[in-house]
């Protein structure tokens, strides 16, 4: 029997994360390939919102997707669209994974979850991995792949692919800047003075809108996996349960808001999805200028999305808090959250100038 190679990359399930994984199997069999063989089940251990998991059937590997435990947003955590976009996009987009099934009856593990192929490659996170260790413009060359995937993503033809309904374009910025603020009344354990400001200097300050494209809603580095004897190629992007249509510069936003350059403040390194004070990496200023090169597009205005994409993970961490005091997640990672959560507003006052 082929055996595929074993798996560094995952942990045995998270006690408070575990499900009845028998009755997963059964539900499988006869629907993906090597389903009839026995089923064993780890987790991916990185990662703070979706949980995700590897479907083992020994010659045959799959990711299982599903939220996060505890009442969330089901728009912030919406597998039913994962599904929807992943199912189709890989056609025209080679980097993103193909889905196989999704299922909405939430007595097979307690959630909806969708099942999707497997990628393998090397997912950078806080550190440079040993595979780049060696290699003197990794960080550099990584760096000009993560740009260029996503100008190559704002210009999927969505309408080709059926998802023209995904989202509605039209006011999308307004939205989000609405949409976070309510979040963040909702998720807030302490009132933060710049949230208000930076909130109403949002409002104040919406950019024209543009031709929408399909939006990721969370890319990031540590959300891309890369060929292990390449950093300068990318094999995957992950977490599209986010994906709509809208302004492609909030990814770009997005993008700068995880990103990290020597000159950070600590605190502000601490909230970087990537290894920190390596200067091999492009700054923040060149990641847009490569991203305005390669999509043709306008970036003036950026500061506005670099905000607006602070502004929205100061919500996105208290959102993950607020589930960890009340017990509904185990994580002990997320204890940090509250003395991070007034910093990050603090930074995104001080990008938005009030």
């Amino acid at each position: 029997m082929l055996h595929l190679p074993p798996n560094p990359d995952t942990i045995p399930v998270r006690a408070d994360e575990r499900f009845d994984e028998d009755r997963l199997a059964a539900y499988l069999r006869g629907q993906l390939d090597g389903s009839d063989q026995p089923l064993t089940v780890r987790q991916f251990g990185g990662g703070a919102a979706n949980l995700t998991y590897l479907l083992d059937y020994g010659t045959h590997q799959y990711v299982l997707r599903r939220p996060p435990l505890g009442p969330v947003a089901p728009s912030a955590h919406d597998m039913g669209r994962e599904y929807r976009v992943l199912s189709v996009l890989y056609r025209v987009f080679p980097l993103a994974p193909r889905a196989f099934l999704f299922c909405d009856d939430a007595t097979i593990i307690g959630a909806p979850f969708f099942v999707m192929e497997r990628r393998r490659g090397v997912v950078v996170r806080k550190s440079l991995p040993d595979e780049f260790a060696s290699i003197p413009d990794a960080p550099r060359r990584m760096s000009e792949a993560l740009i260029d995937a996503l100008a190559a993503f704002h210009a999927v033809d969505y309408a080709a692919l059926g998802l023209e309904t995904l989202g509605k374009p039209a006011g999308f910025i307004a939205r989000q800047v609405e949409g976070w603020y309510a979040r963040w009344q909702n998720a807030k354990v302490d009132d933060l003075p710049q949230m208000d400001a930076v909130y109403h200097w949002l409002k104040a300050n919406l950019p024209p809108e543009g031709a929408p494209t399909l939006v990721h809603n969370d890319y990031k580095l540590d959300n891309v996996m890369l060929a292990a004897d390449d950093p300068g190629k990318m094999v995957a992007i992950f977490d599209w349960d986010m994906c709509t249509l809208g302004d492609p510069l909030s990814d770009l936003g997005a993008l700068l808001t995880y990103w990290s350059q020597p000159d950070d403040p600590p605190y502000l390194q601490a909230a970087a999805m990537m290894p920190v004070g390596d200067d091999r990496f492009m700054t923040r200023a060149e990641l847009v200028a490569r991203y305005a090169e390669k999509s043709g597009r306008d970036v003036s205005n950026i500061h506005f999305y670099h905000a607006l994409g602070l502004f929205r993970l100061v919500v996105i961490a208290a959102q993950i808090y607020v589930r960890y005091q009340r017990g509904q997640t185990q994580d002990a990672r997320f204890d940090a959250f509250r003395t991070m959560i007034p910093l990050i507003a603090r930074r995104a006052a001080e990008v938005a100038g009030c």
